[in-house]
């Protein structure tokens, strides 16, 4: 009879790996040592590292991102990626999902309930594969527009200037000296003016003497 039901309506077969390490979580909680304790949370981590697995095997082939794992420290932790891991909360039966960001660390889930986790960590690997979507598309549009300006000055090099621009050019520095000059003339002639009028009359003969013209 079940061969006859959809996939999604047909039994799991149950696994074993899966029973032994449930198994050693009750164990564990029923004896309530600190060893014990740490192996339940190493066991619980252990169950959703293959409860995610067949996430992670979807994933495009040739993306690096993603390489799940438990590191055994003082604290066991289930990473995701570089950047995003689950570990157990202070009970040791609360899977929360944490992400390192710039900002500092995020809580992206947080549930008993292992099914959610799986959840949560499905939707965080679809993010994260339209960010590098993204970035990879962002890179080539960098890329095309530094082709386009690696190109742009043989395309449109400036035009070699005529013969009577370049006359036009000389004509108009000529006149800019030549008023130059003129200006300074009359500020000369102004000034000898102004000297010739009132200088003299003014000069303090007494202190400096005859005035010098």
């Amino acid at each position: 009879m079940d061969d006859r039901k959809p996939d999604h309506l047909k039994t799991v077969p149950p696994s074993l790996t899966a029973a032994i390490r449930r198994a050693r979580v009750e164990a564990a909680e029923q004896n309530e040592a600190v060893a014990d304790l740490r192996e339940a949370e190493i066991a619980r981590l252990q169950l959703l590292e293959e409860a995610i697995q067949p996430v992670l095997d979807q994933t495009p082939p040739g993306v690096d991102l993603f390489d799940a794992g438990i590191a055994y420290g003082e604290r066991p932790r289930l990473f995701i990626d570089m950047i995003g891991f689950v570990e157990m909360g202070h009970d040791r039966r609360t899977y929360r999902f944490l992400q390192d960001t710039r900002h500092g660390r995020l809580l992206i889930a947080e549930s008993e309930r292992i099914e959610r986790v799986v959840a949560a960590i499905a939707n965080y690997i679809g993010r994260r594969l339209v960010e590098r979507e993204r970035a990879l598309a962002s890179d080539w549009r960098s890329k095309d527009v530094q082709a386009g300006a690696a190109a742009e000055p043989a395309d449109s090099a400036p035009a070699p200037r005529s013969r009577l621009a370049r006359a036009a050019d000389i004509f108009s520095f000529g006149i800019l000296v030549l008023g130059a000059m003129t200006f300074c003339l009359l500020v000369g002639v102004a000034g000898y003016a102004i000297w010739d009028f009132w200088g003299r009359a003014l000069w303090p003969a007494a202190w400096f003497g005859p005035p010098p013209f």
